[in-house]
């Protein structure tokens, strides 16, 4: 058999479409780690931009708050240009404005500059290869399995948090932050050109035991997206999404300069905070997996539980800065960061299953930018207002509370 393959000829016969399911996975997982991973890489700039400038916390954490939102108000155009134009053009267009953002702010003098790289398309770079279309291309491949693979994939913002929270720092402690940014604006455009030559064509097809199996169809019971805000079920997810994410981003955006001003030393409070990439790994498969021992309720709750818990414990570190109780907090807290994204996302599915749910999802989504906008730009303003960060802290934990009322709630959010 000859195995030299002349260019742009496939082979004879294919590659199984398990493997091609896991290079599919592998590329999701990666792409979020680089999407998220730099977009909360903003946590350690926070404080040496502020420094720079002399700006107010309100004022910086407007980028990453602009960055919030303009990624959630994107999520139903990502879906409609996804399904139009395809991965290809959704992921490199991601690629593209993430890496000209980066090597804009590194240039920046004026907050409308930062405003515009880091926070506008930064935001909109996230969302082009962030979870709404992994989620439509791993629909193709796993389809029972998907919450599983999205469990998978939501757990690359953790890892994109251990990658490159510490390597922000590292990178400004070596080439200020200046230097930093175009590293990770030229490191981001670099891999631009690797991601264009992948088989695009083969990774966006889907499994044929999916696509051609009747059996294993997704049933359309012809949602739109006018019928679909006209149920309490569209709402009760938003407005989880909204609220979880205030509560969750009035928090991040500052922990590590929490923990400097609690006496922690820049990097390792930077370190710290990294871990929660591990510890959001284990989080994030654990309540997906008890979603099928005891049910979605129960471990959603179980989740919020936790996350209160980690609130309460960062309150304590001003305080008692110890090992222990910072250990603690970056398990509780940072092991539910989006822990219950891929089970909201489910649900979403199961109730709005059709043609147009992408459209759906991407506009359910919209609640998750805009509460992460709130919360980091609120979470900011209120700590300029007081001086302080236990009214912010408060601020998260009622927020964080009414996040989790939707499943005591409604009924259609329980099964």
């Amino acid at each position: 058999m000859n195995r030299n393959i002349p260019p742009g000829e496939t082979l004879t016969q294919p590659l199984k479409p398990s493997r091609v399911a896991l290079a599919v996975l592998a590329l999701c997982f990666a792409l979020s780690v680089i999407g998220r991973g730099l977009g909360e890489s903003f946590t350690v700039f926070l404080k040496p931009i502020s420094e720079n400038f002399g700006w107010d916390r309100a004022q910086v954490v407007s980028v990453y708050s602009l960055a919030a939102l303009t990624g959630g108000l994107a999520s139903p155009l990502v879906g409609r240009l996804f399904d139009r134009s395809g991965p290809r053009v959704v992921y490199a267009l991601g690629m593209l404005l993430l890496g000209s953002a980066f090597l804009i702010a590194a240039y920046a003098q004026q907050l409308w500059q930062f405003q515009l790289s880091l926070g506008l398309c930064v935001g909109v770079g996230i969302a082009f290869i962030g979870n709404v279309p992994n989620s439509i291309l791993l629909g193709r491949w796993f389809g029972p399995r998907l919450p599983t693979a999205m469990s998978v994939v939501y757990s690359a913002t953790g890892a994109g948090v251990l990658i490159l929270l510490p390597a922000s720092q590292v990178l400004i402690d070596h080439f200020g932050w200046r230097g930093a940014y175009q590293i990770f604006g030229c490191a981001t455009l670099v891999l631009l050109l690797p991601l264009v030559a992948l088989p695009w064509r083969l990774f966006s097809s889907g499994s044929p035991t999916i696509v051609k199996n009747p059996a294993n169809d997704i049933i359309d019971e012809g949602w739109t997206l006018l019928s679909a805000m006209r149920h309490h079920a569209f709402w009760a997810l938003f407005s989880t999404f909204f609220f979880t994410a205030i509560g969750m981003y009035a928090v991040a955006p500052q922990v590590v300069a929490y923990l400097i001003d609690a006496g922690f030393p820049p990097l390792q409070a930077a370190t710290a905070w990294g871990f929660s990439g591990v510890v959001l790994l284990f989080g994030m498969l654990s309540v997906s997996w008890l979603d099928g021992v005891i049910g979605r309720r129960p471990s959603v709750l179980l989740s919020y539980a936790i996350s209160i818990v980690g609130i309460i414990l960062l309150w304590l570190l001003q305080w008692y800065p110890t090992f222990w109780m910072l250990t603690g907090f970056v398990i509780c807290f940072g092991s539910m960061i989006g822990s219950r994204g891929p089970l909201l996302a489910a649900t979403a599915m199961k109730i709005f299953r059709g043609e147009r749910l992408g459209t759906i999802y991407g506009t359910i989504t919209i609640g998750s930018g805009l509460g992460s906008a709130l919360g980091s730009w609120g979470g900011g303003l209120i700590h300029d207002w007081t001086h302080s960060y236990n009214p912010l802290l408060l601020f998260a934990l009622i927020a964080v509370i009414l996040g989790m009322i939707p499943f005591l709630m409604v009924p259609a959010l329980r099964s």
